[in-house]
């Protein structure tokens, strides 16, 4: 048996991650088409941010609100491997999330595939990070402004607490 590092470990279980996705969709586009995967790819992201959300909050102690909306994401983003940095309003009810880099972005490019980026991208992202903002509470939106498979040089979340 390999002893691998840490590093290497979590390098492994990503890299995995990553392409058991990318596998996937092109398998059920050969079969079913480009729409159909869509469809299927985007109810998995019904499903994705729930688990990785409540994983977060288990493992930080933490409960709902924006604060903890934004320390348990800006994790997941960290550890999928976005640039970004966060803004938060003087008043607490709003948390801007721009992202310079996306990985999944990069990952199209690479396979030749960037010009279904913006249609994946504008589907999987409204859909994921709206979960995002609901597993945080039901007082709290999510508004996906620029992307960067649409064009823009960065992405925008924006989350702001109703009511």
């Amino acid at each position: 048996m390999l002893k691998l590092t840490e590093k290497q470990i979590s390098e492994y279980y990503k890299r995995s991650y990553t392409a058991v996705d990318g596998l996937w969709f092109m398998k059920a586009e050969e079969r079913y088409g480009f729409d159909t995967a869509l469809d299927i790819d985007n109810d998995v992201w019904k499903v994705m941010p729930k688990i990785q959300a409540r994983k977060l909050k288990a493992m930080g102690n933490l409960t709902d609100g924006l604060d903890a909306l934004r320390e348990c994401l800006t994790t997941k983003l960290a550890l999928d491997g976005f640039a970004f940095e966060t803004e938060q309003s003087d008043d607490g009810r709003s948390l801007k999330i721009t992202l310079s880099e996306c990985p999944w972005h990069n990952i199209m490019i690479k396979s030749g595939r960037e010009h279904l980026s913006g249609k994946i991208g504008t589907r999987i992202c409204t859909t994921e990070y709206q979960l995002w903002a609901a597993e945080f509470g039901d007082h709290i939106t999510f508004e996906l402004g620029d992307q960067i498979c649409q064009g823009f040089e960065c992405c925008t979340l924006m989350f702001k607490v109703t009511g």
